[in-house]
């Protein structure tokens, strides 16, 4: 089967065994039909290739081809959503533990559905900040993850601000009457105007760039005991008085869940307890399938641009070198 593998800092486009679920009752064989690429964290991926190859990708859909034994909730030719490495990658076919996949209804898009692992990492960003009905919300970052969880929060009716410096990113938001900013200056306005100058009760930081000056005005805007929530690649590097002075509680959201890095959950594919951990990544990519299935959510505006996988390679040398102002990208296998 063909692969997409960063190597020596360049994508390519290799052959290799495909993937088998002997031995493994609880996996699923699935056959790839999209996968979405995902800049931040691959072109990240891409810069410490050097010398290696490094497997891309983490979020796609397809269609069921095998089960093992132990799998009830789908069977061969269902549609599914699938999330993490190492287990879903850009690759023609891929195993996945029960723990890890999303069934999706004949009325949802499969490209849409491709977006799966990315409405998981969204959703529980969200759910790390903990807020409640009417909390207002400062999205910083309008990348493809910080404009989903502008989305989600709107349709869970949280009172969303959202920033980012580009004009275009910002105007994708406006049109769902999501109140966006490319200027700080007309943030912080809102921010007062909407919470009466206290401030607001989270900022979910989905910039990159590590040393950000983001860590030490994002302070600023928050009320006391408000929260930063960091999502993107940042270091967290805030400065102790700003901390101090409003009791400021710090986060970090990792990945889409409980679950995530856990080789019990993923790879021995043994789900938590229900009633323990209400929410696990995969049931996060679940809660994103019932979004797009009943429109709670529009993200169509991250699918329009397909590309063949024979093409891919040469969509992520644009990427990298910013010829491309698109969000994400979807990889089509035919």
């Amino acid at each position: 089967m063909k692969r997409i593998v960063a190597h020596n800092k360049k994508v390519e486009i290799i052959e290799d065994e495909m993937p088998s679920i002997e031995g493994k009752p609880s996996y699923i064989l699935v056959k790839t039909l999209y996968s979405v690429i995902s800049p931040g964290t691959e072109l990240s991926m891409l810069a410490i290739s050097e010398n290696k190859q490094l497997h891309l990708g983490y979020s796609a859909m397809g269609e069921v081809v095998e089960c093992g034994s132990n799998i009830t909730d789908v069977k061969k030719g269902d549609l599914v959503a699938c999330y993490g490495a190492p287990y879903v990658h850009h690759d023609e076919y891929l195993c996945v533990p029960k723990t890890l996949y999303a069934k999706v209804p004949d009325t949802v898009d499969p490209k849409e559905a491709a977006l799966g692992g990315l409405g998981a990492i969204a959703i529980h960003a969200l759910r790390i900040a903990n807020l409640q009905f009417g909390e207002t919300i400062v999205i910083v970052g309008l990348g493809v993850l910080g404009q989903l969880i502008a989305k989600i929060a709107n349709a869970a009716a949280f009172n969303v601000i959202a920033y980012d410096l580009h004009e275009s990113r910002v105007e994708m938001l406006e049109k769902e009457k999501i109140k966006s900013f490319s200027s700080v200056e007309a943030m912080e306005k809102a921010i007062n105007i909407e919470t009466n100058s206290q401030g607001a009760d989270a900022v979910l930081l989905c910039a990159g760039g590590k040393r950000s000056p983001l860590t030490h005005e994002c302070l600023k805007w928050i009320r006391k005991k408000g929260k930063a929530v960091i999502v993107g690649d940042i270091e967290p590097d805030f400065p102790r008085d700003l901390m101090f002075g409003k009791e400021a509680q710090l986060l970090i959201s990792r990945a889409g869940g409980p679950g995530r890095y856990d080789s019990v959950y993923e790879r021995e594919a043994i789900d938590y307890p229900y009633e323990y951990v209400r929410w696990t990544e995969g049931r996060n990519l679940e809660e994103y399938v019932r979004l797009i299935k009943e429109k709670r959510i529009d993200v169509q505006p991250f699918i329009s641009e397909i590309v063949e996988l024979t093409d891919a390679p040469h969509e992520f040398e644009k990427l990298l070198n910013k010829e491309s102002t698109t969000l994400t990208k979807l990889i089509h296998f035919t």
